[in-house]
């Protein structure tokens, strides 16, 4: 066994405050803008009834940047909610909204468009944000949902990742569901409860850890494969000597056509970060999103990191893994930071600077050859805080061997069957 300090000494000098390798990324990076919806508005769902429990609208526009996907037609994206209000607390049916974000390459210009409003359902009916909507003798069958990660595939139909399972679903446009995706079994626990506490140890020693499961979601440019990244570390991949936290968090790659998976370590630069999203900038490469919970002037780590899986180890075979004490075999993922939202220049940081920076998805190139890079950011359904998108302009020479996803055909907006 060893202590793995070459990634670490990576992550220290990635992240120095004196040598900072992205001022030269950062020149050839420019922040056009936001755009909003307001955190009061309604979405198209049609549901005119109050959350069981609640005063809160079932139409409330609220929450939509968990994820963020390009759909491959014009500048629609789609924008996915994740179990609602209140942690679990409420029946919130969750849903992903059909958007136009338009953007061009004159710094300011982006505007967002509500389009169309997709429930999440089966024969059964609505999924729910309810955490107590569980089957503990059949998990995979219960009701409750926490989306999380949203990709489209190249045939239109729509990937989630999936909190509570965690899972991977599929569903068609109109948010029907044609299947359920396991993932190996050490990253499920044993005893399912309705209250986050109660799943963590000593009722499970194993498994995905309570809000901490499986946030990001990246499909490969050919749709082959998707990309399933947990927030935090498994339970069992805490460290041995410091009760309840740890860095070494899993990345699970699916090979759609086999169902064979392979499993990379990424190390977090700190215990309170977590793990937000990730997407594809190629089959090997990817941005990934590690942030902390703090929002405004307390905020300290908004950071987009390059990683490429060429170098990593497969580490599957490993039930356990502990950051701190890794085997001499185990390499994680090298980290190259990419983009820090809380550079000065991009003027975000701040007062205004939101805790849950949430959805990432690269959109058509802007008009000058530029690629463009989109960002949602999570209101949690609060009443004061708007529905915020970010929009990028990023040189093309940053993203080497970039390969943009592919699609069968125009994505439609469908109505569910009745």
């Amino acid at each position: 066994m060893r202590t793995c300090l070459a990634p670490l000494a990576l992550l220290s000098w990635a992240c120095s405050a004196q040598v900072n390798p992205s001022a030269a990324i950062l020149e050839r990076v420019t922040f056009l803008g936001a755009a909003e919806l307001p955190a009061d508005a309604s979405d198209l769902s049609g549901l005119g009834e109050a959350i069981a429990g609640a005063q809160i609208p079932q139409n409330r526009l609220g929450s939509l940047g968990s994820a963020l996907a390009y759909t491959g037609t014009d500048n629609l994206y789609l924008a996915l909610c994740d179990r609602g209000p209140n942690d679990g607390a409420l029946g919130f049916f969750p849903r992903f909204h059909t958007l136009a974000l338009i953007a061009d390459s004159s710094p300011g210009a982006l505007r967002v468009e509500l389009r169309h409003t997709t429930l999440l359902h089966d024969r059964a009916g609505r999924f729910s944000g309810l955490s107590s909507a569980f089957d503990a003798s059949q998990p995979a069958s219960g009701r409750r949902m926490d989306p999380e990660g949203l990709r489209v595939s190249p045939a239109l139909s729509v990937f989630t990742s999936e909190e509570y399972g965690p899972w991977i679903d599929e569903w068609t446009a109109a948010g029907e569901h044609l299947r359920r995706i396991a993932l190996p079994e050490k990253f499920y626990v044993a005893k399912l409860a309705a209250k986050a506490g109660d799943e963590m140890p000593p009722n499970n020693n194993s498994g995905r850890q309570s809000n901490r499961a499986m946030e990001g979601l990246a499909r490969s440019p050919d749709g082959t494969r998707l990309f399933a990244l947990m927030q935090g570390p498994l339970i069992q991949d805490l460290e041995r000597e410091k009760k309840g936290i740890g860095t070494g968090v899993r990345l699970v790659e699916l090979d759609l056509g086999s169902g064979k998976t392979r499993e990379f370590l990424y190390l977090l630069d700190d215990t309170a970060n977590g793990l937000n999203e990730i997407l594809a900038i190629n089959a090997q490469s990817f941005l990934v999103l590690e942030r902390d919970g703090r929002q405004g002037s307390e905020a300290q780590c908004k950071r987009l990191y390059r990683v490429d899986l060429a170098d990593a180890s497969d580490v599957s075979a490993f039930d356990s893994l502990h950051a701190d004490d890794l085997p001499d075999e185990v390499r994680p993922l090298m980290k190259q930071l990419f983009l820090d939202f809380l550079d000065p220049r991009f003027a975000l940081a701040g007062k205004a600077m939101p805790e849950k920076i949430e959805g990432l998805s690269f959109g058509p190139d802007l008009a000058d050859g530029r690629r463009l890079l989109l960002v949602s950011i999570d209101n949690d359904f609060r009443p004061e805080v708007p529905n915020t998108f970010w929009a990028f302009a990023v040189g093309r020479e940053l993203l080497p061997g970039f390969e943009p996803e592919a699609f069968d055909g125009p994505w439609k907006m469908r109505e569910a069957s009745k």
